[in-house]
């Protein structure tokens, strides 16, 4: 079992920025790719960036490209999602996930991550 606990969330204007944080515990050695989703109101949850908990290669939605920016302290067993320029269309929960399945592809971690943290609210202003 993994467990996950996102913080950070707030409400801010649109142009400023929001750092997330998802602090993992429990049997973090499993861990292999941890990334972020967001779900807005009557919308379905989509991903939004993740990263290999190991080597670090990252991925991200093309609605958040050049925005944010995810990493990761291996030590600390936490992710982090700095978002910069936030945009009204940005409001949405977002929660942390992990996927411990060795050698899935972004696309399997996609579809069907592994755990799920309680999420964070992040509400934008126009």
């Amino acid at each position: 079992q993994v467990q996950l606990v996102e913080s950070g969330g707030g409400l801010v204007q649109a142009g400023d920025s929001l750092r997330l944080t998802c602090a993992a515990s429990g049997r973090t050695s499993s861990l292999y790719i941890m990334g972020w989703f967001r779900q807005a109101p009557g919308k379905e949850r989509e991903f939004v960036s993740g990263i290999t908990w190991n080597r670090g290669f990252t991925n991200y939605a093309d609605s958040v490209k050049g925005r944010f920016t995810v990493s990761r302290d291996n030590g600390k067993n936490a992710m982090y999602l700095q978002m910069n320029s936030l945009k009204p269309e940005d409001t949405s929960v977002y929660y942390c996930a992990v996927g411990i399945k060795y050698g899935s592809t972004w696309a399997d971690f996609s579809r069907r991550p592994d755990y799920w943290g309680q999420g964070t609210q992040v509400t934008v202003s126009s």
